[in-house]
């Protein structure tokens, strides 16, 4: 595996400006530049490296179906970006256009974003990027001026800013997130240092860049106040054996896979001796009052950590939290094929008849039956975690924690704009509010040259 440097993007009037972010190596999930499209094969992790091309709306339908790519926030990335390709193509006539006017194209594009929606049901970033994305394609349709080609380049332009706000916002998540389970957890004197236990993927390969529970973990560990992660294998798909371990195993972090059965037995018997201090997660969505839709297994470690004293958060962005959804009640869970239970796959492992060692073959993946023939089995992608379990949902404005009443404050990040970077580590955070009506802007041409904007660029 080759390491490369992590770097933030800013969208500028001249394009894109590169810089390096918080000294971390991570990996490249997405990698696009205007008209082109790959993501990394997820399914092939963690013993091949293999991008595949996305060219269409419907590559990235079923790549994300078939969970080629995962993670709320990356799906919406590669949602957005594989129409953005569409589109940069028919602006360039490399593709027969079947619009003429800004009104078809705005239809066209809109149409191709809702069945992109259909790829992912849970995943409320996806369905957020998709209303967004339509907004701005439905504005620029409706300037008296408009042509097929001001929609096309405005919707270029929405889509690819997407992509670079992603990984400045885990990089905020990160440091909020890491910022207070530093203030918030019983540090051991003789050992200031934390672990914590973290569950599915939600690094690079999740989001556009860093990541979200694990952007806190990165952080946490950039600042050299980590002192072990420890990650659950996440069956039935196990994300957290093939892909958490690659991650960390790849940025050279302290970590140790376990079991989802063993996280019990981990907090009683290593809690102390690791200074094991708080579990994190992501989130696929979260209701307005904080329940929290998250890869199947999440649930049962909120109950375990309340029972042994662990902090348990969330980290998720701001578009994760679905205020029109009012409990996790409401939230509708994908049930995946039984098969996945069943059977497992994977790379041959042979023994090596001169040195009698355990080779992997990496280029000869098979798949097993484990259980019985016949066996019949139950395979929720997802389970909701009530919002009485989380101690606090980070976001990329901050950490939203429960009133005395134990309902969650969501104003500091829905009814502000937080100008100020997230805070060092340890350090409490400020805020700066702008005058009713005001909002930041950032200066952007009509059509920006991005040319790499993924969650790692540079020299492979």
């Amino acid at each position: 595996m080759s390491k490369q440097q992590h770097v933030n993007i800013d969208v500028r009037s001249e394009g894109v400006e590169q810089r390096p972010a918080l000294g971390i190596m991570t990996l490249q999930a997405i990698k696009y530049s205007r008209g082109k499209l790959e993501i990394l094969d997820q399914l092939r992790l963690p013993h091949q490296e293999v991008y595949i091309d996305i060219k269409t709306p419907q590559d990235a339908w079923h790549a994300i179906k078939s969970m080629q790519v995962r993670g709320a926030p990356a799906i919406a990335i590669v949602a957005g970006l594989s129409v953005a390709v569409r589109s940069e193509h028919w602006l360039n006539g490399r593709g027969e256009m079947m619009a003429a006017t800004a009104r078809d194209s705005a239809v066209l594009i809109n149409g191709q974003l809702d069945y992109l929606v259909t790829s992912r049901p849970t995943a409320v970033n996806l369905a957020d990027a998709a209303a967004k994305l339509k907004a701005v394609v439905s504005a620029a349709a409706n300037k008296s001026d408009a042509d097929s080609r001001a929609v096309l380049a405005a919707y270029l332009l929405a889509a690819e800013r997407m992509l670079v706000d992603d990984v400045q916002d885990n990089e905020r998540i990160g440091k909020h997130g890491a910022a207070w389970v530093l203030r918030n957890t019983t540090l051991n004197v003789s050992n200031p240092m934390v672990s914590v236990l973290t569950h599915c993927n939600t690094g690079s390969l999740a989001t556009a860049g860093y990541g979200t529970a694990l952007g806190v973990i990165r952080s946490l560990h950039s600042s050299n106040s980590l002192r072990h992660v420890y990650y659950t294998e996440t069956r039935p798909y196990n994300q957290g054996a093939r892909l958490t371990g690659y991650e960390l195993i790849h940025d050279g972090l302290p970590a140790t896979l376990i079991t989802d059965s063993m996280a019990a037995a981990l907090m009683r018997t290593k809690g102390q001796s690791e200074n094991l201090t708080a579990v994190i997660v992501g989130a696929d969505r979260v209701a307005a009052n904080g329940d929290t839709a998250n890869k199947i297994g999440t649930y049962a470690l909120a109950i375990l950590a309340k029972h042994h004293g662990l902090k348990f958060l969330v980290a998720a962005p701001r578009t994760t939290v679905d205020m029109t959804t009012k409990s996790g009640a409401d939230i509708i869970i994908e049930e995946r094929p039984e098969i996945e239970v069943v059977n497992l796959k994977g790379p041959v492992v042979r023994t090596n008849v001169f040195s009698r060692e355990k080779e992997i073959i990496t280029d000869s993946t098979e798949e097993i039956c484990i259980a019985a023939r016949n066996t019949r089995a139950w395979n929720p992608a997802f389970d909701v975690t009530p919002a009485e379990l989380i101690d606090g949902i980070i976001t990329e404005h901050g950490v939203v924690e429960k009133d005395d009443r134990g309902v969650f404050q969501w104003d500091k990040v829905f009814d502000v704009d937080l100008l100020d970077e997230a805070p060092e580590v340890g350090e409490p955070k400020r805020l700066n509010m702008l005058p009713d009506g005001v909002t930041p802007q950032v200066p952007l041409n009509d059509q920006p040259s991005i040319t790499a904007t993924a969650s790692v660029l540079g020299q492979r």
